[in-house]
């Protein structure tokens, strides 16, 4: 019998959050649709992971319409599937079971099909509601098992291994965890909970070919439906990985189509299918269909050009017309007799060989030997370059496998891998000052060692949590903690609520941060629109005044230091501005950063909006002060008084943005009392006071941009 492979496309979900930061706007979607209806994928991830954040927040739209304009063209012809984070959904904390049914419900009837469930800990407890409910409503529950490593056991990592050691002795080697018996007894918990498709999620893509001939065959033999293998190709084993699952029987592959495929993406789907044709396995797609969607890809790759990370573009190819020179076919049957052998040496030399000839990245050295996710690696970098502290990179590198240890060894994907990977960036600020190992912590990673994110790999030692939380016993989430986010009347858009239907609370649960902005231009943009037709004339004569943006630049002006998204703006016309005034805050590289005044001057105009996509240099606002000739010198604006700070501080650990702030002047504190919250990296946390004494000023406010050593609080010591 013929083998069959099914093929879930990425594309529209994965790919391009792997490789665009997720910017793929609607009319670029509406562009593939006619062609996807036509391809014949078993599935098409659609939904889920960072879609309903990302197109609000940074595309201005409405993750419930994109699901919706999907499905109406489609029309069943392949299944959708989204993915989601069991009980945390697509956001970052423990949601109860109304919101997590409410999610659920309204996507199934909007027209999804699978949801794909996985938790970052491997925890079955936190996805066993989550294969209820969506098989109770009539979708497809799909069990995914994250794979992750042991980390490896060479002597500095040993010297680090912190509280984690102490469970297997100083002198023995720590005991393997992530077993392939491991995985499987994960996919039976699933299978046997109701999940009618197994999926490894290898999100990191540290599976190598080996691992997948030792895990695949005992995972078929274990399960009765199907298995989908989905990995990456940052570190450089995607590929081959993926032929090796193929040769081993795998029922579903994850791929991408060409321009969005490799890196730190799924694989191409038409390299795979250049290797089932030599193995003989069908694969049931429309390949013709495929080089259509190919072609407009090309062009929406182009569009999304600031996003673009790679910049260099893999070789145009049709596997149905294009001929392949011999020796790059003969690449294909080196990697085929490879993996038949179990040489993997040999099939990954083959493999690497085939995507420099088509031009796809090169495997990440730094990500593959630290054993991390790519995307964790680039935030790490990201963030400490905004932080201007790129010298501790090494050291926080190196720390990954303590903080991971110590944590519970919980595999590193979204949320786990962000709240270790900026511990341990906190945690070799600490050493470079000097201070004891997690002196700093954030709130998550707090509330991780507490239990409130699930049960970890491993039994996470009792001093250590007592360390870490102050108390020794685990202590799970509770849900009836969760606060519904209210639903305010709005008086400037003429009284509207701010979420007028259920899809748009159910935005507002999940992500309030987010979807309150997204829903506040919404209501003001329908009552301007309300307001132009119940007064045509008065808007016409509005539209025909001559617009302030087209007139021409003569004043300084601050230029984008990169190709993002503003996110916020800080200022107004007529505002005076410091050097160093926060003037507006900008996305780029899937981090948020504030520009700041370079002089001091008043602004003249605001030239970009909330939500719109900038290029490199370009202006984003203009400043009273003309360059066409130097203005006179005016007489110096009398600086604010302040006094001198004589009395001891309380110091930022590193730049970041003030949340809260606790106390007051005149509080008496105890060493250890809570005094403000701030954000850095993605994380929040709190700062403590460091001795007795009480508060004599607060220098900060909330709000405000700190950078790394600031004075936030001064004190009176006892």
């Amino acid at each position: 019998m013929t083998q069959r492979l099914k093929i879930r496309d990425l594309t529209m979900r994965d790919g391009q959050q792997s490789l665009f930061a997720t910017r793929m706007s609607q009319e670029s979607v509406d562009k593939l649709l006619p062609h996807y209806e036509e391809a014949g994928f078993y599935a098409i991830e659609v939904w889920g992971g960072a879609v309903p954040d990302s197109v609000m927040r940074y595309l201005g739209e409405c993750p419930w319409n994109r699901l919706k304009s999907i499905s109406a063209k489609m029309q069943g012809k392949s299944l959708l599937t989204a993915l989601s984070r069991g009980r945390n959904l697509f956001g970052y904390v423990p949601y109860p079971t109304s919101v997590i049914e409410g999610f659920y419900k309204q996507a199934i009837a909007d027209g999804l099909n699978v949801m794909r469930i996985f938790d970052a800990l491997n925890d079955l407890d936190n996805v066993r509601e989550s294969v209820e409910i969506i098989n109770r409503l009539g979708g497809i529950a799909d069990g995914a098992v994250c794979y992750t490593v042991d980390p490896k056991d060479d002597e500095p990592q040993k010297s680090e291994g912190g509280f984690f050691h102490k469970l297997f002795g100083k002198e023995k080697k720590p005991e393997k965890i992530f077993t392939d018996e491991y995985f499987i007894e994960k996919a039976k918990g699933y299978e046997r909970m109701g999940a009618k498709i197994i999926t490894i999620k290898d999100m990191a893509g540290l599976i190598n070919p080996a691992r997948v001939a030792s895990l695949m065959p005992k995972l078929k033999a274990a399960v009765k439906v199907p298995v989908d293998f989905h990995t990456h190709c940052t570190p450089g084993y995607g590929l081959a990985s993926s032929l090796m699952a193929i040769i081993h029987g795998v029922d579903i592959l994850d791929t991408n189509i060409w321009y969005f495929g490799g890196g730190s993406a799924a694989p191409a789907i038409e390299l795979v299918y250049i290797f089932c044709q030599k193995l003989g396995v069908e694969v049931e797609v429309n390949m013709e269909a495929v080089g259509r969607i190919r072609t407009v890809l090309k062009d929406v790759r182009k569009s999304l050009k600031d996003f673009d990370l790679q910049k260099a573009f893999p070789n145009d190819f049709d596997p149905l017309k294009d001929t392949l020179p011999a020796d790059v076919d003969a690449l294909f049957d080196k990697a085929i007799a490879a993996a038949k052998a179990n040489d993997e040496a040999a099939l990954l030399d083959a493999c690497h060989a085939i995507e420099a000839y088509f031009n796809f990245p090169k495997p990440n050295e730094i990500v593959k030997n630290a054993e991390v996710p790519g995307g964790m690696y680039s935030n790490m970098v990201a963030q400490l370059k905004q932080l201007q502290a790129e010298d501790v990179l090494e050291d926080a590198m190196k720390l990954i496998p303590k903080v991971r240890r110590d944590a519970g060894l919980v595999p590193l994907v979204t949320p786990t891998s962000q709240i270790v990977g900026s511990q341990a960036v906190v945690l070799a600020l600490d050493r470079k000052k000097g201070n004891a190992d997690y002196t700093n912590k954030s709130n998550q990673f707090i509330s991780l060692v507490r239990g409130e994110y699930g049960h970890t790999p491993v039994a996470i030692d009792p001093e250590f949590r007592r360390l870490i939380t102050g108390k020794a016993e685990e202590v799970p989430y509770n849900v009836n903690s969760y606060v519904f986010p209210e639903n305010p009347e709005l008086p400037e858009c003429g009284g509207a609520k701010l979420a007028v239907n259920d899809e748009e609370y159910l935005l507002l649960e999940l992500l309030p941060m987010v979807a309150k902005p997204f829903l506040q231009k919404r209501r003001a943009a329908e009552y301007e629109a309300t307001k132009k037709q119940a007064a045509p004339a008065a808007a016409k004569e509005e539209k025909a005044a001559p617009a302030g943006d087209e007139q021409p630049i003569t004043g300084r002006v601050l230029c984008a230091p990169m190709g993002g998204t503003i996110v916020e703006l800080h200022v107004k016309p007529g505002d005076a501005v410091k050097e160093g005034t926060p003037v507006l805050m900008y996305e780029a590289m899937k981090m948020q950063s504030e520009l700041e005044a370079e002089f001091a001057d008043t602004v003249k105009r605001i030239l970009v909006a909330p939500g719109d996509v900038v290029h490199a240099g370009q202006p984003l606002v203009e400043f009273a002060t003309e360059t066409a000739a130097k203005a006179p010198e005016a007489a110096p604006e009398p600086e604010p008084e302040t006094a001198e700070v004589t009395g001891p501080t309380l110091d930022a650990p590193m730049g970041g943005t003030i949340i809260e702030i606790h106390v007051k002047p005149g509080d008496a504190v105890k060493e250890g009392t809570p005094v403000l919250m701030y954000e850095a990296m993605k994380m929040q946390s709190e700062l403590e006071a460091e001795f007795s004494g009480t508060v004599k000023r607060i220098l900060v406010e909330p709000g405000q941009v700190i950078r790394t050593g600031e004075h936030l609080v001064e004190f009176e010591k006892k």
